[in-house]
């Protein structure tokens, strides 16, 4: 499984579930895999100390709120639990994460699922917040630069399974 080296607790309770949640999602396990391990390198106690986003695909606080939980409850969790709130923000998207690059912008930017590369999230705060994805520094996101951007973490031998 790709990037289970970063797992660091529960390590074959977690790729199971990893693998029960793409096949109800309808996606390869390993783009569930890298999603989370470019937003928290699989670490369910992380934290960006600019947005307050927490966990594994980094739950912004409000977003947290809708599911039910807490940033706080969220760190408390287990990775394996947490598990259950990927599971959860990610349900309503069901079919709707064709590509791999699909369940990437369900965390990153919703707005842009199924958007084709030219699509541009025209929005300064998120290029801001977000200036490994604003390659040309125009303060405009393209689908094609998130791509560009994420494409440079995925490990040679898994490519295939990103094309």
């Amino acid at each position: 499984m790709m990037f289970e080296n970063f797992i660091r607790e529960n390590r074959d309770t977690f790729i199971r579930k990893v693998n029960d949640i793409a096949t109800m999602l309808s996606i390869k396990p390993e783009w569930l895999m890298f999603v989370m391990y470019f937003e928290s390198r699989l670490n369910h106690k992380a934290v960006n100390p600019i947005t307050k986003a927490a966990g594994l695909i980094q739950f912004m606080p409000l977003t947290a709120h809708s599911l039910g939980t807490t940033t706080d409850e969220l760190l408390k969790m287990s990775n394996v639990e947490q598990l259950d709130f990927v599971y959860k923000y990610l349900k309503p998207y069901k079919g709707r994460m064709k590509r791999w690059i699909d369940v990437y912008l369900a965390v990153f930017y919703p707005a842009a699922m199924g958007k084709g590369d030219d699509y541009v999230i025209k929005n300064d705060l998120v290029a801001r917040q977000n200036p490994i994805f604003d390659i040309n520094k125009d303060l405009d996101i393209s689908v094609s630069e998130i791509k560009k951007a994420l494409q440079k973490h995925i490990p040679n031998e898994y490519r295939y399974l990103f094309s």
